[in-house]
């Protein structure tokens, strides 16, 4: 059975050992729902980095992907190739690359930023359109949509609540010191 207060306040699936997470395991959390070739989630990419150097060891980071291919036909493929940098334990640095070169998707694009991440081509090429890397990005969207708060992106999570506030960095400073009084008290 669940209270009022949680029916208000929604949850996602608990990160595991499939997330893509940063910092330091004690930290709190800050799971985004995003796109690589929306502007908002380029947004919310800059200001997490800043608010992750300000706390120091004191968040950590989670990323699933939510490409909008209605809207944004790029993302898809950008979201496979960071899947596919990741199985070469690269997936943080093609994250940055493709929102710094958000402009710059098109699949010799992708391929040029494998190459600047001295990435094995051959394997991120067939790895991008394997059913592994399609399995995975189909896991992150269903969790979603299955929060039944993703519906677009950014979408942001912090300690697996919904944040329904702004997305630059003194909003969730702000909020993760909220949510940190509110879980003490």
């Amino acid at each position: 059975m669940t209270t009022r207060e949680e029916r208000r306040r929604p949850t996602v699936e608990p990160l595991d050992a499939d997330d893509h997470v940063r910092g330091a395991p004690t930290g709190r959390v800050i799971l985004e729902y995003g796109d690589y070739e929306c502007p908002y989630s380029r947004q919310a990419f800059r200001a997490i980095a800043r608010v992750e150097q300000r706390l120091s060891g004191g968040v950590r980071f989670a990323f699933r992907h939510f490409p909008l291919v209605e809207i944004h036909p790029h993302a898809f493929a950008a979201a496979a190739a960071a899947e596919a940098a990741g199985l070469q334990g690269r997936f943080w640095e093609m994250h940055a690359l493709l929102f710094r070169r958000q402009r710059a998707l098109e699949d010799d694009d992708l391929r040029r930023c494998a190459t600047e991440l001295e990435l094995d081509l051959a394997r991120f090429d067939q790895d991008r359109f394997s059913p592994d890397v399609l399995r995975r990005i189909r896991r992150d969207v269903e969790s979603g949509i299955a929060s039944g708060e993703v519906r677009g992106t950014p979408t942001l999570f912090i300690d697996g609540v919904i944040h329904l506030g702004g997305y630059d960095e003194a909003t969730l400073l702000e909020a993760l010191a909220g949510y940190g009084r509110k879980e003490q008290a």
